[in-house]
């Protein structure tokens, strides 16, 4: 006979990760702290509770069940923090995706996710509207900050006011989840193919809150949190969600999409202590006319989703008097395990492991390599996917038991500081050496009138791989291809030296801010194929490089 199956309470302990980051700040009288900010208004830590409260009832009285699917598709702002608290408590998944997006994409995450329930803001309506067309089994759509949307028959259209009258005078207690308990999907950016959800855990929100929150940020509830990565994105749920609410601290919270004027309005007003980035809006910060003491209030800032250049660290610090720690973390993973420490930054590293996490660097056979030697990078903790849904295939190919092949390539040196060389499928051999381009943008953004630099290995007449590289300018400079084809010759060796150089308005970038360098190598190859005479004809256009001091192994 087979065992009778325990029931939850006789089991783990119970743990619901909104009581524990909204619940539990009043229970230790937070109630009157502010708990979010910015444009969408001001909250207080018993507010929020309230309104999470009466919410989640709304989403109960709309039919939304444990464990279901509930899609966000919104704009940073309370109505957004609201709902994805709300989902957690009552057990459902929600399941916050890029609102960048457009209808066809978002329809196809709808029909994957199997969501029943849409939360969409004014912004995005349009693109909402195509998706509900396309996607058959979502019965229902909560409109946020009071969008209008043309529904389709069998879709229930619920106003944010509505959802929130719905939920007075009925049950507000959490749902009895446990550590292990699905608590929210994120999807992926995606860079190779087709996103896919990463599922996480209720126990997933406390163990990022209590590693890299606490040991490495040293977060307090004196912090104020202003994240430029939005909620939709790991990086961003943790800046702006997990780590302020876990400690009583507040959270600015800004709809507008990011640009630096608006960014440093925002510090300015909202005078955020803890301020997050990706490299590449800290260089656009850099290129922007912003004066010295714009970050005066900030303590420490934070840089993740690609390895942060040696050059802009130097640049950044030096001009807004700011730290910046480099990280790198997954969506995979939730937030970042291997981290720079503040006091102790080593530019051009990621640093080292988190406290709660171990990483390895691993050879082709899985073996550990010694320090100076490349490989890949596997991580462990607590904090990552249980697995992607629906995709069995991928899970098993992502996952060694309990290590996460992280996709990326490393070196360690012998402190420990871990140096990120590129995605392990983004290596260019050239002369049959291996090129990490990671190492050659880091020179090409040194120099000054350079804002941002990819290169990317395309095949040559030969069909042979050579770095070429892609380059915006900063606006109003004046740079040649020459210029930076000799910057490369005088610091790196020959064979890592670009053999091309094309000036690009802006590189190519997933929903999430990620580099889409296989949209990059495309570019290359059109740009080059062109005819010479189209070529020379283009301002700052792609000049051919002789091949000297090409290296070949032997």
């Amino acid at each position: 006979m087979p065992e009778p199956l325990l029931h939850p309470n006789a089991g783990p302990a119970s743990f619901n990760a909104c009581r524990y980051l909204v619940d539990r700040q009043v229970e230790l009288g937070h109630g009157d702290r502010i708990a979010v900010a910015g444009p969408g208004g001001t909250l207080t830590y018993a507010e929020l509770a309230a309104l999470v409260e009466r919410a989640a009832a709304g989403l109960r009285a709309a039919g939304i069940r444990p464990e279901e699917r509930l899609m966000l598709f919104a704009a940073d702002g309370p109505e957004l923090l609201v709902a994805l608290l709300a989902g957690m408590r009552i057990g459902a998944v929600p399941v916050p995706v890029s609102t960048m997006y457009n209808g066809t994409e978002l329809a196809a995450l709808l029909r994957d996710s199997r969501a029943r329930t849409l939360l969409v803001s004014p912004q995005f309506t349009d693109a909402a509207a195509e998706a509900l067309r396309a996607a058959p089994e979502v019965t229902s759509a909560v409109l946020a900050g009071g969008a209008q949307l043309d529904v389709p028959p069998g879709v229930r259209p619920i106003s944010w006011d509505e959802l929130l009258a719905d939920g007075e005078g009925h049950d507000t207690a959490p749902y009895d989840t446990w550590d292990e308990s699905p608590a929210f999907w994120l999807y992926t950016s995606g860079t190779t193919g087709t996103p896919k959800a990463a599922m996480h855990r209720h126990g997933s929100v406390r163990h990022v809150a209590e590693t890299y929150a606490a040991h490495v940020l040293g977060i307090t509830r004196d912090d104020r949190c202003f994240s430029v990565a939005k909620l939709f994105f790991a990086y961003g749920l943790g800046n702006a969600c997990f780590f302020p609410l876990s400690v009583g601290a507040a959270t600015v919270l800004d709809p507008a999409r990011p640009t630096p004027a608006s960014v440093a309005q925002q510090v300015r007003e909202h005078e955020p202590t803890l301020f997050f980035a990706v490299p590449t809006f800290y260089a656009a910060l850099l290129a922007a006319d912003l004066p010295p003491d714009t970050f005066s209030s900030v303590r420490l800032a934070v840089s993740a989703g690609e390895a942060l250049p040696a050059e802009l660290y130097r640049r950044f610090t030096e001009r807004f008097g700011v730290e910046v720690i480099d990280g790198i973390g997954s969506t995979e993973a939730l937030h970042i395990f291997l981290s720079n420490r503040p006091g102790r930054v080593r530019p051009g590293t990621s640093g080292t492991p988190v406290p709660g996490y171990d990483v390895r660097v691993v050879d082709e056979h899985g073996d550990d390599v010694p320090p100076g030697v490349p490989g890949d990078l596997l991580v462990r903790g607590a904090s990552i996917t249980t697995g992607y849904w629906c995709r069995t295939d991928t899970t098993r190919r992502a996952f060694h038991g309990e290590w996460l092949r992280t996709g990326d390539k490393y070196v360690v040196d012998d402190d420990g500081y871990h140096t990120c060389l590129g995605r392990s499928d983004d290596m260019i051999k050239a002369g049959g050496i291996w090129v990490s381009p990671t190492e050659v943008e880091q020179v090409l953004v040194a120099h000054p009138s350079v804002v941002e630099a990819v290169v990317v290995g395309v095949p040559d007449e030969n069909g042979l791989d050579k770095p070429v590289a892609c380059v915006v300018a900063a606006p109003g400079a004046a740079v040649s291809p020459d210029e930076l084809i000799a910057l490369c010759r005088e610091r790196l060796a020959a064979f890592k030296r670009p053999r091309h150089v094309l000036f690009v308005d802006a590189i190519p970038k997933t929903a999430t801010g990620k580099l889409r360098r296989f949209a990059v190598r495309e570019t290359v190859r059109e740009r080059l194929a062109e005819p010479a005479a189209a070529a020379s004809s283009r301002a700052s256009s792609d000049r051919p490089v002789t091949a000297d001091n090409d290296i070949v192994a032997t």
